[in-house]
C-alpha cells in the first residue's frame, strides 16, 4: 500500500460525484465483475468465475500487502466502477529516478466517456506521482485497444516504447 498517498479524494465526473479510495477485500467481487465487463480481458480468462475468485482474493491480499504497491478503485453511488494498480518502481536509471507504474485501468462499460478515467488519471499525475517524488509515470496498454491508446494521447501520454512479452 502506497501509504503516502492522499486518499480517499473526491471527485466529479459527468456521471455525478465520484471517490477514490483503496481498494479492501470488500471490492473482491466487484474488481472480478470490471475484468469480466472488458473483452479483452474477458478473452485472457477474466469471466467472472466464482471458481477463480479465491485466486483473485489471494492477488488482492498480496497487491494490499506490499508497500510498492496500490490498488485503487473509483466508486459513484457507493458503487464500484473503475480500478487501477499503482506501483512505485525505485530505479537507477535517469540519475535514480522513480517511476509509477499504472496497470489494469478499468472503467465500467456504461460509464466510458463519462470523465471517470480521465479524473482518476489526471489524480494519478497531479497528485500521486508527485507524492511519490516519481519523475515519470509508465504503463503499457494491448496493442488492441485503439480506444485506450487514443484516451491515453489524450491526456498528454506518448507512445514512446515498445513493450515484450514471454509468457512463462
Amino acid at each position: 500500500m502506497l501509504a503516502a498517498l492522499p486518499l480517499p479524494h473526491p471527485f466529479a465526473s459527468r456521471a455525478g460525484l465520484a471517490l477514490l479510495r483503496r481498494a479492501t477485500p470488500a471490492d473482491t467481487d466487484a474488481l472480478i465483475a470490471l475484468l469480466a465487463d472488458d473483452p479483452i480481458s474477458a478473452a485472457r480468462g477474466d469471466v467472472a468465475s466464482e471458481a477463480d475468485r479465491p485466486s483473485y482474493a489471494v492477488a488482492l491480499a498480496e497487491i494490499l500487502s506490499e508497500p510498492s504497491n496500490d490498488l485503487l478503485v473509483a466508486e459513484l453511488d457507493g458503487t464500484v466502477v473503475g480500478t487501477l494498480q499503482l506501483t512505485s518502481i525505485p530505479g537507477m536509471a535517469r540519475r535514480g529516478s522513480r517511476r509509477l507504474l499504472v496497470e489494469a485501468v478499468r472503467v465500467r462499460s456504461d460509464l466510458r466517456s463519462s470523465g471517470i478515467g480521465s479524473a482518476v488519471m489526471h489524480w494519478v499525475a497531479e497528485v500521486a506521482a508527485p507524492a511519490l517524488s516519481a519523475s515519470m509515470i509508465q504503463l503499457t496498454s494491448d496493442a488492441a485497444r485503439t480506444d485506450a491508446h487514443r484516451f491515453y494521447e489524450r491526456l498528454g501520454y506518448t507512445a514512446s516504447h515498445v513493450g515484450f512479452k514471454y509468457k512463462v
